[in-house]
């Protein structure tokens, strides 16, 4: 017997009838002998249709009333796959992530897991239910519901998965696993068997919509085993797990991250502290900060330019109208049409030479480097978005990626196909 988290994103449960492939799925493991907790986000689009309902009330609604009325959406969800279950003669229990013991921050609409108390959940699978949660939320000592942003029940079933001991975390949607690109983007990306917890955390830092960055952060910290795979098929999926091989893979992904956008101080008097003040106002503004660069200073001025989630913009123009009168600084500029493409492999540690190819190849077909950031492991270049495209299927050719077939997405519908799409997924 094993123990099981498994997690249902949007799609896998879009529909009564895929809500009801998903519980025969469930019962099939119990009836196997495992033990199962299972994870679902909302049904389909459903989020995005409350946060268009929010925003046609208020057009800045309370952070705290947004996570009030977002946390619904999972609520719909974990309900009725607890009916389907039952409807197959298996006992099963839903749970809002408070009733799951799932205790967060404060930080509404992005909040983060400070504890889970699982000995309810562990009670019901002593009682031999399966136990479905509410992904994406929790509750504060205080007692108010948050949510954990975009991708948050990827967190909240691998925080499980940590807290009662599970075996494995099956993450499930409507991709076949982890694959070396995003393939609606480079049709001849090949999917991973498996992958390292920490180029996995580097791909989905650099843009990589299969899993959310903090889900692996928590599986590493854990050491739990992640295993992506599709809700439509029974075939397995990629494994992100500890590296134990010697010798990995020089380069094993290429992402893209149209998210971000491109800021630029001008006029900066180039002085001890003025890049900490700035940054420190942004971080107080719960903004992260992706690449930093700042230019060489020209009697006694600099330019400092960095990349954010374009998400914050609204958050970030009062604070930057703000630091420039402080800071004497000339104006900032803000380019929303780029995109950052990363390289992403542990064998890049020991073999020299993966930028420089990199650069050679974005040269080769006229595409200009704007910033550059490197690690261990990743090399990311920001260029104009109209190119990424290209550039990601010129990348994954040179560096030898490149499968003999050629991908076919199937298991959407159109209506689904054109959601994605619109979210840049």
């Amino acid at each position: 017997m094993s123990l099981i988290v498994a997690k249902f994103g949007g799609t896998s449960v879009a529909n009564p009838q895929r809500i009801k492939d998903v519980a025969t799925r469930l019962t099939n493991y119990q009836k196997d002998g495992h033990q199962v907790v299972a994870v679902v986000s909302a049904m389909g689009s459903s989020t995005d249709d409350l946060m268009k309902l929010a925003y046609s009330v208020n057009e800045k609604p309370p952070a705290r009333e947004l996570d009030m009325l977002l946390a619904t959406g999972e609520q719909v969800s974990m309900s009725v796959l607890a009916m389907a279950i039952e409807a197959l003669g298996v006992d099963a229990v839903s749970m809002t992530g408070t009733q799951a013991g799932i205790v967060t921050t404060t930080v509404f609409n992005r909040a983060k897991i400070a504890e889970i108390k699982a000995s309810r959940i562990k009670r019901e699978l002593k009682n031999g239910s399966i136990v479905i949660v509410a992904g994406f939320q929790g509750m504060t000592e205080e007692g108010d519901i948050t949510t954990l942003g975009r991708g948050g029940s990827d967190t909240t079933a691998v925080a499980i998965a940590a807290a009662i001991g599970a075996d494995v975390c099956e993450i499930y949607s409507d991709v076949d696993g982890v694959a070396t690109a995003d393939p609606r983007i480079v049709p001849h990306a090949k999917k991973l068997d498996a992958i390292s917890f920490d180029e996995m955390l580097e791909l989905a830092a650099s843009g990589s919509g299969i899993l959310q960055m903090r889900a692996v952060e928590v599986a590493r910290n854990y050491g739990v085993t992640i295993h992506c795979r599709s809700a439509f098929t029974t075939t397995p999926g990629t494994f992100v797990k500890e590296a134990k091989s010697m010798e990995s893979a020089i380069v094993s992904g290429i992402a893209c991250d149209n998210s971000e956008v491109k800021v630029t101080i001008r006029g900066v008097p180039d002085q001890v502290g003025i890049a900490a003040n700035v940054f420190t106002a942004i971080a107080e503004a719960q903004i992260s900060v992706d690449m930093i660069v700042q230019n060489i200073s020209e009697h006694g001025m600099t330019d400092i330019s960095f990349t954010c989630p374009e998400n914050d913009l609204a958050k970030l123009r009062p604070l930057l109208d703000e630091q420039i009168g402080k800071l004497g600084a000339r104006e900032y500029l803000v380019d929303v049409t780029v995109a950052k493409v990363s390289v992403v492999g542990a064998g890049m540690k020991s073999n020299p030479g993966i930028a420089a190819k990199m650069f050679q190849v974005l040269a080769d077909n006229n595409i200009n480097i704007e910033m550059i950031s490197t690690s261990a492991i990743r090399v990311s270049v920001v260029i104009d978005s109209p190119d990424a495209k290209e550039a990601m299927q010129k990348l994954h050719t040179a560096f030898g990626l490149d499968s003999d077939q050629v991908f076919e997405e199937t298991q959407l519908t159109p209506e689904e196909l054109a959601a994605k799409a619109a979210k840049g997924r």
